[in-house]
């Protein structure tokens, strides 16, 4: 997972992303192609009073000259290094499909995203020794609080269309956010898509895919090659658990490493993060 790289490969992954984005390229939700929308997008950083404080988030919709109206919302749970402009980038283009998408900044109780400002400065001793109070308030309990003044965010904004579902995506920590959003709310999240996510199959008895059967939501779960190497009993559990509790759900084993849809991690592969984000686009165009 994150901890298996080296601040080389940080560095050199960082360069090489970065100079991507500063080209303009439009990146997707999870890789590297052309958003089909040319029409303009709304955008605003936005406040939302949550149980445990106030969260600073980046809200995007399609515009007026995009369609405008009612869409889809969208709650996106960023990996280990919050809220950063990566991520705005990624939720654009997410936008740019037709979805109102809120990525919220998961460390608002220690403060003001970006925490971090690239995926590479986790992997310095600074960067990790700052997150780690951060992630430890991240408990289930916490999460399950938050996405459910997530949610009432988007289903008060004029943009959300409220007769269709909520979807979530959530990468690396964020991955098992998505399924506690399902639950948090199980009867307006209807789709929760986790990007190599970690931690979906512990021990513990709130396990992520042990509350399946708590929420009423589709699932894909897209799991990178060396994860499913280290743990490859994940892919099981989750198959298991999505059956027992009569959920539609895809597992799938990516041929890509852990972090390969954020264009700022050195595991960053265009060509698989494609697919995922073909996949991701076809369950929410369900919501």
């Amino acid at each position: 997972m994150c901890d298996d790289y080296t601040a080389d490969d940080f560095s050199r992954l960082d360069r090489r992303a970065f100079s991507v984005l500063g080209a303009g390229l439009a990146l997707t939700g999870c890789g590297a192609v052309a958003a089909e929308s040319g029409g303009e997008l709304t955008e605003r950083m936005v406040s939302i009073t949550t149980a445990d404080g106030v969260c600073d988030a980046f809200f995007v919709h399609p515009g007026h000259k995009a369609g405008g109206g009612k869409h889809p919302g969208i709650v996106m749970w960023p990996d280990i290094a919050g809220l950063r402009d990566a991520k705005k980038i990624m939720a654009r283009n997410l936008a740019a499909q037709g979805y109102a998408v809120l990525v919220v900044n998961p460390y608002y109780r220690s403060g003001p995203a970006p925490v971090m400002k690239s995926f590479a400065e986790y992997r310095t001793p600074e960067g990790q020794a700052k997150v780690g109070p951060m992630r430890a308030m991240l408990t289930p309990e916490a999460i399950t609080r938050d996405a459910t003044a997530y949610v009432a965010f988007l289903d008060g904004q004029d943009a959300v269309d409220t007769k269709r579902g909520i979807g979530s995506n959530g990468y690396c920590m964020g991955g098992p956010f998505t399924v506690r959003t399902a639950a948090a709310v199980p009867g307006r999240v209807k789709a929760a898509v986790s990007l190599h996510g970690a931690g979906l199959v512990t021990e513990a008895p709130d396990s992520p895919h042990r509350v399946l059967g708590k929420t009423k939501a589709s699932y894909i779960f897209a799991i990178a090659r060396n994860d499913d190497a280290k743990q490859p009993e994940v892919k099981t559990e989750l198959r298991k658990a999505a059956d027992a509790a009569k959920r539609p759900a895809e597992v799938e084993v990516y041929a890509a490493d852990h972090g390969w849809c954020v264009p700022d991690s050195p595991a960053y592969d265009p060509g698989e993060a494609d697919g995922a984000w073909k996949a991701m686009v076809a369950v929410f165009a369900k919501l």
